[in-house]
């Protein structure tokens, strides 16, 4: 994100929700979806991409003020006013025919102020803290859009989307690093015997593989819990759309796994027909 004196006026959603969908394991640009959760999905992922970019990519010295921005237009959106960035007027509609609540928008807010003060986790239940500010947000938003927001499978799609956070702090273990940012659980790199160059390294150390196979592992067992609860209760297009990420975050594991957690010489990412056909297998468990 370049910031500029009108940062905001290049974002182009349907090539971020097509880039989403190669990147992130969230292949919701499905041309199967219809244009108005289409268009709904963009708003939501419009404001997420906004979020992050601000927290991760905006002069460390502008992020705060960045972030303030939001926050006050997210005043704007929900007291009826003209919100100032693009991202919030496009998001306004949806919110106001959806009836979503604030409060997950403002814990993606509050997940990129805690990035700029706290770069590393020392226990993976701190880390399944993080994410829920970070990622559970956008599964209980994503129910709204689709109108299938009660509390169990809220409790559901959480599961899922902290394993989807998990499996991509996972396979961006040397961006993150770059980034000066640690999203590995340091009581299990010290249990595996791991330095901190080893995240450094051309290749994965066969010890930080062990941590990577652990985290994986851990996100499976939550995407399945999740995923089993979340396929049993959702239907028509909320079924088809979450059976996606779920897809998306299997193929993901697999490509983990695939590549023997060698995640730093090349950061496996998983194959769309992989991606594809775990869907097919997805919607069809009932």
């Amino acid at each position: 994100m370049v910031i500029t004196d009108s940062p905001w006026s290049a974002f182009d959603h349907d090539r971020m929700l097509d880039a989403l969908a190669a990147r992130e394991n969230f292949p919701v640009a499905a041309r199967l979806l219809p244009a108005r959760h289409r268009d709904d999905l963009r708003a939501v992922y419009g404001y997420a991409r906004l979020v992050d970019d601000i927290g991760d990519e905006a002069p460390r010295g502008q992020r705060a003020d960045l972030l303030d921005l939001v926050d006050d237009d997210l005043d704007r959106v929900y007291k009826g006013g003209t919100p100032k960035l693009p991202q919030l007027r496009r998001l306004a509609g949806t919110v106001h025919a959806h009836r979503i609540p604030a409060e997950p928008f403002r814990r993606l807010v509050e997940a990129n102020r805690q990035d700029q003060v706290v770069h590393r986790y020392e226990t993976f239940d701190q880390l399944v803290e993080y994410c829920a500010l970070s990622a559970d947000p956008v599964g209980r938003i994503v129910l709204h859009v689709f109108g299938a927001h009660d509390a169990g499978l809220e409790r559901a799609s959480d599961r899922v989307c902290t394993a989807l956070q998990i499996i991509e702090h996972c396979q961006d273990v040397a961006e993150d690093h770059r980034d000066g940012r640690v999203y590995l659980p340091a009581e299990d790199l010290r249990r595996f015997g791991c330095q901190d160059g080893d995240l450094a390294r051309a290749v994965t150390p066969t010890r930080l593989r062990g941590v990577l196979a652990l985290e994986a592992g851990r996100a499976a067992d939550l995407l399945d819990e999740g995923a089993a609860a979340l396929m049993k209760g959702l239907s028509g297009w909320a079924r088809v759309a979450v059976g996606g990420y779920v897809a998306g975050g299997r193929a993901a594991l697999a490509a983990l796994a695939g590549s023997g957690y060698d995640v730093l010489a090349h950061p496996p990412r998983p194959r769309r027909a992989a991606v594809l056909a775990g869907w097919a297998r997805a919607l069809g468990r009932g």
